[in-house]
């Protein structure tokens, strides 16, 4: 396989899912898995798409970890930089969902957040031939929580710039992940000035930054080329290379919201890969990007499960067909 467009560095595990929407975690009788985690949902649904992949991270030598590695092979996504741990277990997160689809994190069952797989990725095994032909970098922060995974974090932002490689950070703010909570905002923020692109929900950009403003938050952060700031149903704002604007969300009926955002990540990555970094200086292209993007995420919505769900790229292009602006 030819070395990716696109590197997806961090967690990749199984989302289960409650089958009962709007109970309580304590009260679900029956949970579905469904593969995911944020870099892994990125990777996954670049492909589909057909730009070219590569997952970074660690599961373990587990059913759990042979299945994830599995799906990776046969979503086409490059799997070079995968690890193995021999004890650490492949993780899993629980997902209680509202009535109305949307979905928060319960928890890890029995078993600490610290000690699963993907805590375990190891900085010297990143492989460098990896970065040097990539165009991107995705990044997440919950590897920022656990000792290994933070220095191998760091290790793939050193190669990335080494290699000219941009970096997109999506903020993907969990805190159940993190041992102390409140040691986060600071060490999200030096990895955010590391960012050649930013992708924040509304709240994660009211909570970093204090405003959900893309040209703000653009403003503080140097060097940055783009700012995207997510709000479901109430659609995307973008700053994308002095071109702003905003793009209402898709009137659809919305099954299940997991992945949505990493769709719509994939989404715009894909695009920038067929475009190039500097037709953002074009409104119009800006615009189209960012309408496409958000095509993705909303076909998301329509499927449950995260990659599953995700849609191919004639599917998006029949959607915006049925869907013009």
């Amino acid at each position: 396989m030819l070395n990716p467009r696109v590197l997806c560095l961090g967690e990749i595990l199984f989302d289960f899912l409650s089958d009962q929407p709007g109970f309580p975690y304590e009260q679900v009788v029956s949970w579905t898995p469904y593969p995911g985690g944020a870099p892994a949902n990125v990777a996954c649904a670049l492909a589909k798409l057909g730009t070219s992949s590569g997952f970074v991270g660690c599961v373990g030598e587990d059913d759990l970890g042979n299945i994830l590695v599995r799906l990776l092979q046969e979503t086409q996504v490059n799997i070079d930089g995968v690890q193995r741990h021999a004890t650490a277990p492949t993780r899993g997160v629980y997902v209680v969902r509202s009535e109305t689809g949307d979905r928060a994190f319960a928890g890890f069952g029995n078993i600490a957040s610290s000690d699963f797989a993907d805590t375990q990725l190891q900085a010297a095994a990143l492989p460098v031939s990896l970065f040097e032909a990539a165009e991107f970098l995705v990044l997440g922060t919950l590897e920022m929580a656990y000792p290994a995974s933070h220095e191998a974090t760091l290790q793939a932002i050193h190669l990335a710039k080494q290699f000219n490689t941009k970096i997109l950070l999506d903020v993907n703010w969990r805190p159940v992940f993190w041992d102390d909570p409140a040691a986060a905002p600071a060490v999200i923020h030096q990895l955010i000035k590391q960012a050649d692109f930013l992708k924040l929900s509304d709240e994660e950009a009211e909570w970093l930054f204090e405003t959900t403003d893309p040209a703000a938050i653009a403003d503080r952060v140097e060097e940055v080329s783009g700012v995207l700031v997510t709000a479901g149903e109430k659609g995307c704002a973008y700053w994308l290379q002095g071109n702003q604007g905003k793009i209402p969300a898709f009137q659809i009926d919305v099954e299940d919201t997991t992945g949505a955002g990493d769709s719509f990540l994939a989404g715009f990555l894909h695009q920038l890969c067929q475009q190039g970094i500097p037709s953002l200086q074009d409104a119009d292209v800006a615009h189209t990007v960012v309408h496409y993007a958000s095509a993705v995420g909303a076909m998301t919505t329509t499927r449950p499960g995260a990659i599953a769900a995700q849609p191919i790229a004639a599917e998006v292009e029949a959607f915006l067909q049925l869907n013009r602006t």
